[in-house]
């Protein structure tokens, strides 16, 4: 049975470490350019495994591009993050676009949508009283 203690804290540490190599160690321009959030780490019970959630606000063609250029990075990002935190084994990591919040916009969007319309109606059924 997993510690969730223990995953809490080893996601913690890997979320502050990671941000920490993407600010300051990785070379490349797109990643840099762009203000990249870990919005989500999930960590596998036996810490091997590692997925590593970002958000950002570039257009989601751009995100897409920063997370196949995270994912090639990987290895040298993880080979960073040995050196720097004492783990037996650093697990294996893998970048993802989060979307959550591109849905939660979406929707946000369409509830304003709704109000808008429905504001409309009350007006125009109010005129009609009239």
């Amino acid at each position: 049975m997993p510690n969730n203690y223990r995953i809490a804290k080893v996601s913690s540490l890997l979320k502050k470490e990671i941000t920490l190599i993407l600010q300051n160690d990785l070379e490349n321009d797109l990643i840099r350019d762009h203000f990249i959030n870990i919005s989500k780490i999930d960590l596998s019970g036996d810490l091997q495994h590692c997925k590593i959630y970002i958000t950002s606000t570039a257009k989601e063609k751009v995100r897409k591009e920063i997370v196949e250029n995270l994912n090639t990075a990987k290895s040298s990002i993880r080979h960073s993050l040995g050196k720097r935190i004492e783990m037996r084994r650093v697990p294996e990591i893998i970048f993802k676009d989060d979307v959550v919040l591109d849905k939660g916009l979406s929707v946000l969007k369409l509830l304003d949508e709704l109000k808008n319309k429905n504001q409309n109606n009350n007006v125009e059924g109010k005129d009609a009283k009239s």
